[in-house]
């Protein structure tokens, strides 16, 4: 009950702190660089929401993450904590594509996108590319490093779903490289669907990148399964494949 209470609070008052601090400091000129207030609120809202939930975090294969950039960090999606703790706990200036229906929570919405997040709509082909190229530029011009969730929603059995192409497009567009990510845990912590907080400890695992030197749209495909085939086998190590089958 502690931590229930204690995620409510942080979510409602954290939420909106560190949405209006963010959207202020939009309004007010400031831009986002490495170290500056848009770069690290959403690292502290996330870090805010962990401790308040009680939830531990811990990495593993940070030796695959390039602090210079750009890079793409593939991950899979079973709960709202798989956000958290990447955004709270990786020290990278990071850029999530959220899906465009969290542009209508207050404060969250606005704080997003004034923290130059990209909003991604799923119901239009064309805008979902458009949002990938826009993700392209900031790989390219800031030396991002864009995290993405190849389900496209959260899984609400703990399996990996299968994946969409628009991690693979994204990466042969750019040339960026792709890191598969997984998040360890978090299932049991808040499924979808469910607003009750359980606490466990969870590990975010980094493999090594996969390139896409030399590949084409042509191939997609053959690229999304290596990509599904790779995060799956981060998935074996962890402790979710004993309790869930892959």
């Amino acid at each position: 009950m502690r931590h229930q209470i204690g995620y409510l609070a942080a979510l409602v008052f954290g939420t909106i702190g560190y949405g209006s601090l963010a959207v202020v400091a939009r309004w007010i000129g400031r831009q986002r660089t490495p170290g500056s207030l848009l770069d690290t609120v959403g690292r502290d809202w996330a870090s805010l929401l962990l401790r308040a939930s009680g939830v531990t975090v811990t990495l593993e294969g940070t030796e695959h993450l390039s602090s210079e950039g750009p890079q793409i960090i593939a991950s899979n999606h079973q709960s709202f904590f798989d956000i958290l703790a990447i955004l709270g706990t990786v020290p990278l200036p990071l850029t999530f594509i959220a899906k465009k229906e969290l542009r209508r929570v207050p404060f969250f919405g606005p704080a997003i996108k004034a923290a130059g997040h990209i909003f991604l709509d799923r119901q239009s082909l064309k805008r979902a590319f458009a949002a990938y190229e826009i993700a392209g530029r900031e790989l390219a011009e800031r030396r991002a490093h864009v995290i993405i969730f190849p389900e496209g929603t959260r899984s609400r059995t703990g399996l990996v779903l299968p994946f969409k192409k628009g991690p693979a497009v994204l990466a042969i567009s750019s040339g960026v490289a792709v890191v598969p990510a997984y998040c360890a845990g978090t299932f049991g912590i808040l499924p979808k669907g469910s607003v009750l907080v359980r606490p466990c400890p969870v590990t975010v695992m980094f493999g090594p990148p996969l390139s896409v030197r030399g590949l084409t749209q042509d191939d997609r495909d053959a690229f999304t399964q290596r990509l599904r085939t790779a995060i799956l086998a981060l998935r074996a190590r962890s402790v979710d494949a004993a309790f869930t089958p892959t």
